[in-house]
Formats: C-alpha cells, structure tokens, sequence
C-alpha cells in the first residue's frame, strides 16, 4: 500500500512538476526577452507622453515599451501595419512576441489624442497576450455579457461588429482594447482589470472623447442641415407650384378686366381691379418669401459642404492608406 501509495503520487505529481518547471521557464524566458527589450531602451519623447497621456501603470508602461512602439509615416506604416487588399482606416497595430508596436503619425492638429488612445489600444493587446488562460477565460467572458447586454454606443456596436467580419477569431481582444479606451461606465469587475493598466482611465476616455467629438459633431450638423435643406427644398418646391397657378389666376383675371374696359362695363371693371391687385401683391409676396428661402438654401449647402468638405479632411488625416495614381 505504502508503495502503490507512493507510486499513485509519482504518477500524477510527476508531470505536474514537470509542467510547473515549463512554466516557470517560460516565465523566465519572457523576463530574459523583456529585459533584453528593455535594456537601455529610453522611449522618444512623444511615446513617453503617450503613457504619461493615458495615465499607464508600470506593469502597462513594461508592456507598452517592451515593444518598441513607434510613430510612423504612411509608407512605413503601411508596410508593418496594413494586408494586402485592406479597405479599412487603421491607425496602429501590435505584433506579437514583442515585435513592436506602430502607431500612424496623424498630423492634424484637431485630431489631438488619437495617437494617445492608438497607443494604449495597441499596449492593451500586448497586455491580452500576456494573460494566463484562466485569466482570459474570465475577461472574454465579461466583455461578452457586457457587450450584449449594456453597450448601447452605435459608433461602438459598430465597430465591435466589423471587427467580427474582420477578425472573428480576435474578437474578445479587440474588445478588450476599444472598451477600455472608449466607453466611460464599465462593470466594476472591468474596472477593476483595467486599474492594472491605468492610474486613472477617465482621462484615456477624455481622450478618445475629444478626437471622435471632431467627427460627430461635424456629422452631427451635416445630418441637421440635410434635414434643413430637405424641408426647404419641400417648401420651395410647393411654392413654385402655388405660384404658377396664382399666375394662371391673375392672367385669367387680367383678360377679364380687359374685356370689362374694351366693352365699357366700368361697374365690373372697378369691382375687378381691387381683386386684381391683391392677388397680385399675394403673388409678389410668395415671390420674395421663396426667393428668401433659395437663399437660405443655397446658403445651407455652401456651409454643409464645407463641414462635409472637413470631415473628408480629417478622415484622410488618419486614413494610412496610400495614395494610388490613377
């Protein structure tokens, strides 16, 4: 008994070291290939005020550095960042295994905080590879609940669904990163995941509020002056319509007036002329107030088309893609 005890306790204990020893040598082996990253390793200055920006913790800032992470112009992203054939704005991407992290150098001024909020996305995927598999198991399974029952965001159910025609299989790891770094009110167990990569989150939120804000409050007037110019162009038309059958009515009321003057009915033809004239001040009326709303039409499209014309603008400020000559 003694023996098949002891026997009973090699067998199941045996690979159970064995499995801890791998462990704890992978374990090193990534503490080895970290500090090899990280020795002497001094970030530039705007990479290090990204982390500063989003308020990284050091376990976030080990993450985020142990990368390399770079700003980079469109050929150079485009050749570490985009595949073949890519159709979507992206602006960052982190290759696993510490192979680096690359943010889109977004040069326009009013998009301040998308290289911010590039940059903790992307740290967030290093920080998804990292997790054990129990871990993971965990925070897929909370993203998920928290996806399907409390995001409400359009912008954000979007995203999360092209992400899932995209990258089917990285879905709960993008959510991972666009929750974080997007939406205000997580649940607490979230909240309390993501204190292990942020001092303080609401500022990253802040951050990716600001730079969308640029994009929606442009949409936001656009889709007002739509549905401005569409009431107009309805008033307008209407008009249009009402006035050539008032003229109809004041030429035909015109031949009858002159026919009271040619036979010298002057009973009639008194009776008729007040008549006339008021019709006809109604009809110069409608004349001004339509050409007033022209006006305001035509001066609606020249200001929809200018806030159309920035959110092009700011669009291929972040759009990566190169430029093909046709």
């Amino acid at each position: 008994m003694k023996d098949k005890r002891y026997g009973l306790f090699r067998r199941i204990t045996g690979p159970v070291i064995v499995l801890a020893l791998l462990a704890l040598a992978v374990g090193n082996l990534q503490a080895i290939g970290d500090y090899v990253r990280l020795y002497n390793y001094q970030p530039p200055a705007e990479i290090a005020a990204f982390a500063d920006e989003t308020t990284m913790t050091d376990e976030a800032r080990k993450l985020y550095y142990v990368n390399h992470p770079k700003l980079a112009d469109k050929q150079s992203f485009n050749d570490k960042c985009r595949s073949r054939g890519e159709k979507t704005i992206v602006l960052g991407c982190y290759h696993s295994v510490n192979r680096g992290i690359y943010l889109f150098d977004v040069k326009d001024e009013r998009l301040k905080g998308v290289e911010q909020v590039t940059a903790a996305h992307e740290m967030l995927h290093a920080a998804y590879d990292r997790l054990s598999s129990k871990e993971r198991k965990s925070i897929d399974t909370q993203l998920q609940d928290f996806y399907d029952t409390q995001v409400q965001d359009k912008r954000i159910r979007d995203t999360v669904a092209a992400y899932e025609q995209s990258e089917p299989n990285d879905l709960t790891n993008e959510m991972h990163s666009i929750f974080a770094t997007e939406i205000a009110q997580l649940t607490p167990a979230l909240e309390s995941h993501y204190k292990r990569y942020f001092n303080d989150r609401s500022k990253l939120v802040e951050l990716a509020g600001t730079y969308q804000m640029e994009f929606i409050s442009r949409q936001d007037q656009v889709r007002a002056m739509d549905a401005r110019l569409k009431g107009l162009k309805e008033e307008i038309d209407e008009n249009s319509a009402e006035l050539k059958r008032r003229e109809a009515e004041i030429s035909a009321l015109q031949r009858q007036i002159e026919d009271d003057r040619q036979s010298g009915n002057i009973e009639s033809y008194n009776a008729r002329v007040p008549v006339y004239n008021g019709m006809v001040d109604r009809y110069n009326e409608l004349i001004r107030s339509t050409q007033n709303s022209i006006a305001e039409y035509n001066r609606l499209v020249a200001l929809r088309n200018d806030l159309a014309l920035e959110v092009r603008e700011l669009t291929r400020s972040i759009d990566s893609q190169l430029e093909t000559i046709e």
